[in-house]
């Protein structure tokens, strides 16, 4: 007989190094199998700014250097999440259910890597772990993201579509029975390099945006990119973003506001292509704290945006990767072939410890 309730604590560490999220966790599936939530006790651990120059850097490090990495930030997202713990009296854990901070992401080379995923995790914090969700699903053929989606179709159907602002924005649907997602563009990952430059670590409230103005041929260059017209399943790594968007950019000899102002413009336009007017569109991730991209957003397309409570705001995908890890412990799907591409509907991630 399987368990009916569960606790756990969800970690998520995303490309727009914001911080390591942590979220205490409870589950309970009814006898209609029906998935409920509850987020508790909750904290983002930004990171300090030489871990965050090294996770900036790492896409370009050998082999070598990068399994160094892998068992130094091992062990520094064990000292966080004990702390996390021990700071809030955290007891009876069924799994700390861990996603890791992707460094490689190039699923169509057969790559991809999350550091903070060794088995030494588990004896470091004393925990049963679950972790390294995307590797399987690339093996499979797919792409190894989103995995989100799993926790819209389970936990969050009510609403025609999910949509994560974060290092990139991504979106989830039901399309014909299926459920259906991928990465759309990037958003923080590149407005926050661009207030970097201009002192600041991010936009707050897109104010800088707003007082730039737009350059119309870089917007156009941006909107033309071939991913733009690509079918999912689809998803986008930093390597991309490199590739890319950057270049384009920097060519363009623009101001860093004026990019901030064009480069929302291009998000909002990339979104707005997304969605029907005729759904509700549930938004969360450290973008829906941009009230400009926000209210571009609404210019472009008369949508009805829910902005949920700032735990769910801020911890959706903690949330969701502590349901993965449930999924994986009851042996359950938790990573949708619809989604991904994969060959086959999965229970990917493995299990550390007790």
């Amino acid at each position: 007989m399987k368990k009916t309730s569960y606790h756990v604590i969800g970690v998520m560490s995303g490309t727009s190094l914001d911080g390591i999220d942590m979220a205490a966790c409870f589950f309970e599936i009814s006898e209609g199998q029906k998935w409920s939530f509850k987020i508790g006790v909750s904290q983002t651990i930004e990171y300090p700014t030489i871990w965050k120059r090294t996770l900036q850097e790492a896409v370009h490090y050998p082999e070598e250097k990068l399994k160094e990495l892998n068992e130094n930030y091992t062990d520094y997202l064990s000292q966080v999440i004990s702390a996390f713990i021990s700071k809030h009296k955290i007891a009876a854990i069924d799994a700390v259910c861990s996603h890791g901070h992707t460094i490689l992401h190039e699923p169509e080379k057969g790559i991809t890597l999350q550091i903070g995923n060794l088995p030494k995790l588990a004896k470091l914090i004393n925990q049963k772990v679950v972790c390294d969700f995307r590797v399987q699903d690339v093996k499979l053929g797919g792409q190894g993201a989103p995995l989100v989606p799993i926790g819209d179709k389970l936990l969050f159907s009510e609403y025609g579509y999910c949509l994560n602002l974060g290092g990139f924005a991504n979106c989830s649907f039901k399309k014909n029975g299926n459920r259906i997602a991928y990465d759309i563009c990037p958003v923080n990952i590149v407005l926050n390099l661009y207030a970097e430059k201009l002192g600041q670590s991010y936009d707050d409230g897109g104010k800088m945006a707003a007082s730039g103005e737009i350059n119309v041929d870089l917007l156009n260059k941006l909107n033309h990119l071939n991913y733009y017209n690509e079918q999912p399943p689809k998803s986008l790594g930093v390597e991309w973003v490199k590739a890319y968007i950057f270049p384009i950019l920097e060519a363009s000899g623009e101001t860093s506001r004026n990019i901030l102002r064009t480069f929302t413009e291009h998000i909002a336009i990339q979104l707005a292509n997304q969605f029907s007017e005729a759904k509700k569109i549930l938004i969360t991730g450290g973008g829906v704290y941009n009230s400009f991209l926000i209210e571009r957003l609404q210019k472009l397309k008369n949508l009805e945006i829910v902005i949920p409570s700032e735990k769910l705001i801020e911890n959706k995908e903690a949330l969701v990767f502590g349901l993965l890890g449930v999924l994986k412990l009851r042996n359950e799907v938790n990573c949708l072939a619809s989604v991904t591409g994969a060959k086959r509907d999965h229970s990917s991630g493995l299990v550390f410890g007790y």
